[in-house]
């Protein structure tokens, strides 16, 4: 796997998220260590149409997540994010994917090539980002489509003290986010909190982050939204970057 070797002493910043995030001084770099990679994927409701679910937000949150990168660490970030389905090779050249929404139009439809491909990516060292799917159904939509990837592994729960939240930040474990013109007392389908899951590898490494009951990526891409309250984007910025750093450094 094509993935850069990164160490701390080139990706610490100071780890400081002081308001919403600006979009001066942003230091891309078309040979950077980091691009935005979103995932393509059908669901069942909506094969063929092209745009569907995974396309939520696209692309102010990955644009303004690769800013946020940039602006709040030394990781050099390319400036155009981009969009691959999993049976693509090209996602072997990526240490990190993200998928939203895996809980609408039915759940996902994977094909063998999808499964097959993402099994390889993830244990070849892949890390994938699930974000923005809400309540018990849209949880089984997922799982039934998702656990034909590793039918033999189980999904935990992370604990607070997890390594993933302390990784870079020190963040009080999961935190619902919320999307916009809603708080985080009452988030989608009146739901008041987060819970975040993973499948990890032979190793412990976490291979799959889900992060259910939560939108960061409403966060990203409502960061500039004069609506949207700044502490909401800032938890979003400080938990995909504590990701991403996991992600380039296990």
């Amino acid at each position: 796997m094509s993935f850069r070797n990164l160490l701390f002493a080139l990706i610490v910043a100071t780890p400081a998220v002081d308001g919403q995030v600006a979009t001066t001084n942003i230091a891309y770099d078309n040979a950077g260590e980091f691009n935005f990679v979103r995932v393509q994927f059908d669901t069942y409701w909506g094969r063929g149409r092209g745009y569907g679910p995974w396309a939520i937000d696209f692309p102010d949150a990955d644009v303004n997540f690769l800013r946020g990168v940039s602006r709040l660490t030394n990781v050099r970030v390319m400036s155009e994010p981009i969009v691959l389905r999993l049976d693509d090779d090209q996602i072997f050249d990526y240490p990190f994917l993200y998928m939203l929404e895996v809980g609408q139009g039915g759940g996902l439809t994977l094909s063998p090539r999808e499964i097959e491909n993402l099994r390889e990516y993830l244990l070849r060292g892949g890390f994938l980002l699930v974000d923005d799917f809400w309540g018990q159904q849209q949880w089984n939509n997922f799982y039934a489509a998702f656990s034909q990837v590793f039918p033999d592994r189980e999904i935990i729960e992370l604990a607070p003290d997890h390594e993933i939240f302390h990784v870079y930040y020190d963040i009080d474990g999961p935190q619902m986010i919320p999307a916009l013109y809603r708080s985080d007392e009452y988030g989608e389908q009146g739901i008041n909190f987060a819970t975040n899951h993973a499948i990890l590898d032979e190793n412990g490494r976490i291979m799959v982050l889900i992060n259910w009951n939560s939108d960061m990526g409403d966060g990203w891409e409502h960061t500039y939204h004069p609506a949207y309250p700044t502490r909401y984007a800032n938890s979003a910025y400080r938990l995909g970057i504590n990701y991403l750093m996991y992600s380039m450094t296990h």
